[in-house]
């Protein structure tokens, strides 16, 4: 098993192998198959591929009646055109009558980079999980993924799954340990409660690594993984705010909307959680290289092991 892998890469590998078992499962796309490093399934599969072209709306919506008729759809698109431009079918077609259709937002947050601020999708969270009956998921290595992939077949639920570009290290060691259920949260690192930042999908590994930038210097830290967003693992947040000096959220979105405000939505009546989130500002966002990009806005692990001594040791 490779140290790295790009999850795009590990979803299309095993959904040619769900497929194998169920002939129902769909890939529908977006003219995105290159994109979503689905072409693989295309050869293997071409009568279980459906391609929409340049038309996201009608993906989504072709996908609902399909799952109407039998079908087991993912819908394959860039997150940014997924979670806007077919938003209403999302929440009119899919989520409103608790469709079994599959959303899966490729190149999310800042992926496409130079691309601009017109394919980054900084805001999808903050949309897809306020859409009652709709799942929403990132996962954070190989494992994770195949682990969800295998869920997401059987499971008759709506699902919003974000996914990026990078390859990204293992962080677990099977699928088992990556994945168990919706809104059951893993803890990744568990050093000490001086402090605890949870995060989840791609900034995963961020985390981990500040972890160990922090242990250096006699700071002991928690990470936890969510897995999930929605549902999200309420008693774990709970748990560790019982214990823990301070909560940092890390996310590759708004500071609004997103991972954050679902942790502070979760632990503003407590009155006792000292909470930072780490996130993209409310402005348009630099282009450039996800390194560069993460960088400028100190968000990477040197960066933020900076802050959380700053706040464990003001």
């Amino acid at each position: 098993m490779s140290d790295k892998a790009k999850i795009g890469e590990v979803i299309c590998k095993k959904l040619v192998e769900l497929t194998d078992k169920d002939t129902n499962l769909l890939a529908i796309t977006s003219d995105s198959r290159g994109s979503a490093a689905l072409t693989p399934f295309a050869e293997e599969k071409p009568n279980n591929l459906i391609e929409m072209g340049i038309a996201e709306q009608n993906a989504v919506t072709v996908a609902a009646g399909l799952a109407h008729s039998g079908k087991r759809p993912f819908v394959f698109s860039p997150a940014a055109f997924l979670t806007m431009r077919s938003i209403e079918q999302v929440k009119d077609d899919v989520a409103y009558s608790n469709t079994n259709v599959k959303l899966i937002g490729i190149s999310g947050g800042n992926s496409y980079s130079y691309l601009g601020a017109t394919h980054h999708s900084l805001q999808d969270l903050a949309i897809t999980r306020a859409i009652p009956n709709l799942e929403v998921y990132m996962p954070a290595d190989q494992y994770q993924a195949k682990s969800l992939m295998k869920y997401l077949a059987t499971s008759d639920k709506p699902a919003y799954v974000r996914i990026g570009k990078m390859a990204l290290p293992n962080i677990y060691q099977d699928e088992n340990q990556a994945f168990s259920s919706p809104g059951r949260a893993n803890i990744v690192v568990n050093n000490g409660t001086d402090a605890t930042i949870i995060t989840m999908g791609e900034t995963l590994f961020i985390a981990k690594e500040a972890a160990q930038l922090l242990k250096k210097q006699g700071i002991h830290i928690q990470v936890i993984d969510l897995v999930s967003l929605k549902p999200l693992d309420y008693k774990l947040l709970n748990q560790i705010a019982d214990h823990t000096k301070m909560i940092i959220t890390l996310e590759e979105h708004s500071i609004y909307g997103g991972l954050g405000s679902a942790v502070a939505e979760t632990l503003s009546s407590r009155g006792d959680t000292k909470l930072h989130i780490m996130g993209f500002p409310d402005e348009p966002i630099i282009a450039g290289t996800q390194d560069e990009v993460f960088a400028y806005y100190e968000m990477n692990a040197e960066s933020i092991s900076k802050k959380i001594t700053q706040w464990v040791r003001p």
